[in-house]
């Protein structure tokens, strides 16, 4: 769970790899600065919006996405948040894991 304006400073993709080599499968945060989150995607990296995401969530805290109807269950506070999903393009990108694997494999289709 992370504030605004979440990779502020970083127009590299190093700043995904570092997060994915620390073992963080998803950070959600109030806002993004749009280069991270495009590198995040295109690295198939899971960034999620949601506004006031830190109101009312503590360290510690289990929380359960559903990235399908856009929301963020607190299971520990029996809260509940929305967001809006990601597209259904970005969400294939991150299930081929990222931009390449994406390119190759819709190249692979087609020959």
């Amino acid at each position: 769970i992370a504030g605004d304006d979440f990779g502020c400073g970083s127009s590299r993709e190093h700043a995904v790899w570092a997060l994915r080599g620390a073992g963080v499968k998803v950070v959600v945060a109030n806002s993004y600065a749009r280069i991270f989150f495009r590198n995040a995607i295109n690295n198939g990296f899971l960034a999620i919006e949601c506004a006031h995401v830190c109101d009312g969530t503590e360290s510690g805290d289990e929380l359960e996405l559903d990235l399908a109807n856009g929301r963020l269950r607190n299971l520990t506070r029996g809260t509940e948040k929305t967001f809006v999903p990601i597209s259904d393009f970005a969400r294939e990108l991150i299930e081929d894991g990222g931009l390449l694997p994406h390119i190759q494999k819709k190249a692979a289709g087609a020959a």
